[in-house]
């Protein structure tokens, strides 16, 4: 009997040539799609390549009539709700630039599948992720980088567990894009030449501020200020909620040169601003940590690493060190820009991941 498969199908051209691929390779492939929101309309997700919209479903449907497996729409608005939008919305109302994919990579999406699976019978799980699972010698199971470099999606899977990754197939760790479309048209696949989705599927236009608005109008932040570093009062801002560390575009501050926002002062409503040198740093904490290709570090000791703090930054050596119960402080080779507290920081070894966890500062916070 072949080993049964639920595939998280996205409507796009990665889950679906996964898909295929896993059926080729002789499993009993089954499609599902999350449905997340609660009613048309709900949420800002209709955009052309999302991976929530009914748009979504509709190509989802079409590509499994086509490669003959069964289809599902499974409904996780609540769940969505409650481990994404609620958590995006807090972190932005206190300061924070969340990573809300991370989020609902762990907490919704393998989550979900695996409940799933279980009702369906089937022991594995897979997805269109750009990232291969390694089991090493220490049977330790963790993330390892895929073989397209400019594609690779490690950073968003690093708080996956260990029963998680032990149950994910992820088949398009070993190609490029470009091949990957290949088989899509090869297949007859609809959505071959279908663009990739790059924003927060629920935030049209990465628009924070008016989502925030309207989803929580009663806690939305009202203006706050600009202070310049020396502590001079620059004016008026718009709402905390519009605004992250490293960001030049949009301050419309007559300065007369390009600034910088540094940080930002959720307790007493302030944006700090200042010099493009003020962004960069060496040093960063981190907490609500996830170890991957290892149980735990003794606190104390130092680990020659990479460390990684966003999505498209390039991994920079780093020594890390467990300096909590559950924190972690990273001195990095050379300064790094926008050290940002609500995103990821992800630590690699060699080609995988070794830990994770949530930025909380660039270690000089008093």
């Amino acid at each position: 009997m072949s080993e049964k498969v639920i595939v998280g199908m996205s409507g796009g051209v990665d889950s679906s040539v996964a898909a295929y691929l896993l059926k080729e390779q002789g499993y009993d492939v089954i499609g599902v799609t999350m449905q997340v929101w609660a009613s048309e309309g709900d949420l800002s997700i209709e955009r052309e390549g999302g991976c929530c919209g009914q748009s979504a479903v509709d190509d989802a449907r079409r590509v499994c009539e086509i490669l003959g497996i069964p289809y599902y729409v499974l409904n996780f608005h609540d769940i969505f709700e409650r481990e994404v939008i609620c958590p995006f919305i807090d972190e932005y109302i206190d300061g924070r630039t969340p990573n809300p994919c991370i989020r609902c990579n762990r907490y919704v999406k393998w989550d979900a599948m695996l409940k799933a699976a279980d009702m369906m019978g089937a022991e594995k799980i897979a997805t269109g992720h750009y990232a291969r699972i390694r089991l090493l010698p220490n049977g330790r199971y963790s993330v390892c980088n895929a073989r397209s470099a400019a594609k690779d999606q490690t950073y968003a899977l690093c708080m996956l567990t260990q029963e998680e990754l032990k149950r994910t197939l992820m088949p398009l760790g070993g190609y490029e894009k470009s091949e990957v479309r290949k088989i899509a048209e090869e297949q007859y696949i609809p959505v071959a030449r279908k663009p990739d989705s790059e924003e927060i599927c629920f935030v049209a236009d990465d628009d924070h501020e008016s989502f925030i608005r309207r989803m929580a109008p009663d806690r939305a932040p009202g203006p706050a200020r600009f202070i310049y570093k020396d502590g001079t009062d620059l004016g008026l801002a718009g709402p905390i909620t519009r605004y992250t560390v490293g960001q030049r575009r949009g301050l419309h501050l007559p300065m007369g040169r390009h600034v910088y926002v540094t940080k930002i002062d959720a307790k007493n409503n302030l944006v700090w601003i200042g010099e493009e040198e003020d962004v960069f740093s060496r040093r960063l904490t981190c907490t609500g940590l996830n170890f991957m290709a290892v149980e735990d570090l003794p606190e104390g000791e130092k680990i020659s690493c990479k460390g990684k703090i966003r999505y498209g930054h390039h991994a920079v050596p780093c020594t890390m060190e467990k300096t909590g119960p559950d924190t972690i402080t990273a001195e990095f080779a050379e300064s790094v820009r926008a050290v940002t507290p609500g995103q990821s920081a992800v630590f690699y070894e060699d080609d995988h991941i070794l830990a994770a966890g949530t930025i909380t500062g660039d270690g000089t916070e008093t």
